[in-house]
């Protein structure tokens, strides 16, 4: 049998992208009923035990409810055993809900300070930008002018593997009336800076419900929140927030391919199961290979349209007028 190889190999890079955990100091309880810890140790526990190795974990903001160092010290002890079994780095990025002094402490080991929270993750040549949006006291989002000089330095000089810029605010339109109280503010600027640029996609959060769209002409990817999520089903113009349907997405980058694939947690029943060994004696019988990591795509041999195609478009060679 011919061997076929896919059309894609494995990824380049592979990250995990969680947001709006909105952690509160022990036995605290959002709207009086929901632990919002009960969901992120879950969804760190089914990874762990699967065996998945991503090389980074990504938090797009909103990680304590009130900013609370205690919250913070908690979502420390959930996330970095299993980061640090699974081999990955952990990206910390502010979110409306967060307080920088206590961020900057509790998550960073730095000394704390009202300056914005801005850094730059090296992750096996793919370059994490993480962007602070936030406004101290505010809801809604901002990125000021010192901020944009500081991005637009960092993104002179290209990435080896391309750049993900992550943010709490998404720079997006909204589709709830009310989110537009909230929303990142004065998006122009940073289109500006963004535009030509290496970055590959965006990932936000602070919706609470995961979409997706463009923004200067790159993807924007904003994830669901892991502690309770809104209800799209409600009346128009109207809020539902539900202890349902939270999520995480998972982040596969080849070159700029990057896709984004949505994982609810759920307990829903297994209807069949195809191993991994499985899988490879399957793929082996159709002959299909999948190529590592980087590899390059199989040289093709022309064909008939391949040869008359390239005639069409080669340059031409006029004759020489005469003088």
């Amino acid at each position: 049998m011919p061997t076929r190889r896919a059309e894609y190999g494995r990824p380049d890079h592979f990250v995990l992208h969680l947001s709006d955990t909105h952690l509160l100091p022990r036995y605290g309880r959002l709207y009086g009923r929901v632990d919002p810890s009960i969901t992120v140790r879950r969804i760190l526990a089914e990874l762990d035990a699967t065996g998945t190795r991503p090389e980074a974990l990504i938090f797009t903001g909103d990680l304590a409810d009130h900013g609370d160092a205690a919250a913070y010290r908690t979502l420390r002890a959930i996330v970095e055993p299993v980061a640090d079994r699974m081999g990955a780095q952990v990206i910390w990025c502010m979110g409306n809900h967060d307080r920088r002094e206590v961020f900057r402490q509790e998550l960073l080991g730095q000394v704390g300070n009202a300056r914005p929270v801005d850094r730059v993750d090296d992750v096996n040549g793919l370059r994490v930008i993480t962007l602070d949006t936030t406004v101290p006291g505010e809801h809604w989002g901002h990125v000021t002018g010192d901020q944009l000089d500081w991005l637009a330095e960092e993104l002179a000089v290209d990435a080896p593997h391309g750049t993900l810029l992550a943010m709490h605010h998404p720079p997006l339109p909204t589709i709830q009336d009310l989110a537009t109280l909230v929303e990142l503010r004065e998006q122009a600027g940073l289109a500006e800076v963004l535009e030509g640029s290496d970055v590959r996609q965006i990932l936000a959060g602070h919706l609470h419900f995961s979409t997706a769209g463009t923004f200067a002409g790159i993807p924007v990817s904003v994830a669901s929140a892991t502690c309770y999520t809104q209800d799209l089903t409600a009346a128009p113009r109207s809020t539902r927030p539900q202890d349902a349907a939270q999520s995480y997405n998972l982040v596969h980058v080849w070159g700029d391919v990057v896709l984004n694939s949505v994982v609810p947690v759920t307990g829903a029943p297994a209807l069949s199961w195809t191993s991994a060994e499985e899988s490879e004696e399957i793929l082996a019988e159709h002959g299909v290979v999948v190529p590592a990591a980087g590899s390059a795509a199989e040289p093709t041999r022309p064909d008939a349209v391949d040869t008359e195609l390239q005639a069409m478009t080669s340059p031409i060679t006029l004759p020489r007028l005469p003088d």
